[in-house]
């Protein structure tokens, strides 16, 4: 038996486990006490799939470049078939493994539920979860003249479409004791940089989150969901906007990667602060 839990280092646990085969053959699942996060003694333990959304462009793609190098096999997320195709030719140009591309549009509940149940028949064995996907609204706008029509939209796609894609994928996530990640903003607002649509979606996206975070624990559920602030990054969100203090996408994808790769359990983190710092 190798030891478990919520703090351990992952280079070493995985080092046990491969110890433990060579010595003991397989074994049966082993249960740990007092922690959600069983650690299953398999050959297979190794095998790590991802679906990214908004993965075939910006962070997005940063992110299943970066997780695919190291080590993950990436489904990507995406609304156009064109686009998500260069993107994969793009990725294993660069020696990531790509099982392929779903389509999901996230303000159309039936597109997110068709997606969910294509995941859960073609790859059960999905393991993290990438909320990166969203729309900035229209960020000219001030606070106190947003009109309804933009605030409804980026609430639909940014909070209401990501809810439902992430309770749809949790049973398949818990059965592989695996994670979902969301891609966000503090909930602070910045006296530099607030668009009302926009932050208010990342609010309650934070607000799933940590809720998300507590009751998983509680409930014993094996999933861990936490969220990343990558901090001021040129995309297309922002029309690309390149400041003094702004990033590549590449730069916090390959961020990002370290930080879901690191081994730790940040479950119910909060995105308070630029992660890159």
């Amino acid at each position: 038996r190798v030891f478990g839990g919520n703090d351990y280092n992952y280079e070493r646990t995985v080092a046990a486990i491969d110890a433990a085969i060579a010595q003991y053959g397989e074994a049966e699942p082993v249960a740990f006490p007092n922690t959600a996060y069983n650690l299953h003694i398999t050959k297979n333990i190794h095998k790590m799939k991802a679906f990214i959304t908004g993965a075939n462009k910006g962070i997005g793609f940063g992110i299943a470049k970066h997780l695919g190098l190291a080590g993950w096999t990436i489904i990507l997320g995406a609304r156009n078939q064109e686009r998500a195709s260069q993107a994969i030719a793009n990725l294993e140009a660069a020696g990531v493994n790509v099982a392929g591309w779903i389509n999901i549009e996230l303000a159309d509940s039936a597109s997110i539920k068709q997606a969910a149940q294509t995941i859960a028949r073609q790859h059960p064995d999905l393991a993290l979860l990438v909320n990166n996907a969203g729309i900035p609204g229209d960020m000219s706008q001030k606070s106190y003249e947003t009109d309804m029509h933009h605030l409804q939209e980026t609430m639909n796609v940014n909070f209401y479409g990501t809810y439902l894609l992430t309770q749809s994928l949790i049973p398949t996530i818990a059965n592989n004791s695996g994670r979902i990640v969301n891609i966000t903003v503090p909930t602070e607002v910045s006296p530099y940089w607030h668009p009302l649509a926009y932050v208010a979606s990342k609010a309650a996206q934070n607000t799933m989150t940590s809720i998300m975070a507590m009751e998983f624990a509680k409930d014993n559920i094996p999933v861990e969901t936490y969220s990343i602030h990558p901090g001021p990054t040129t995309t297309d969100l922002n029309g690309n906007m390149d400041l003094p203090g702004f990033h590549t996408a590449d730069t916090v994808g390959q961020k990002v990667a370290e930080v879901i790769s690191d081994g730790q359990c940040h479950n119910g983190a909060p995105a308070t602060a630029d992660l890159l710092r």
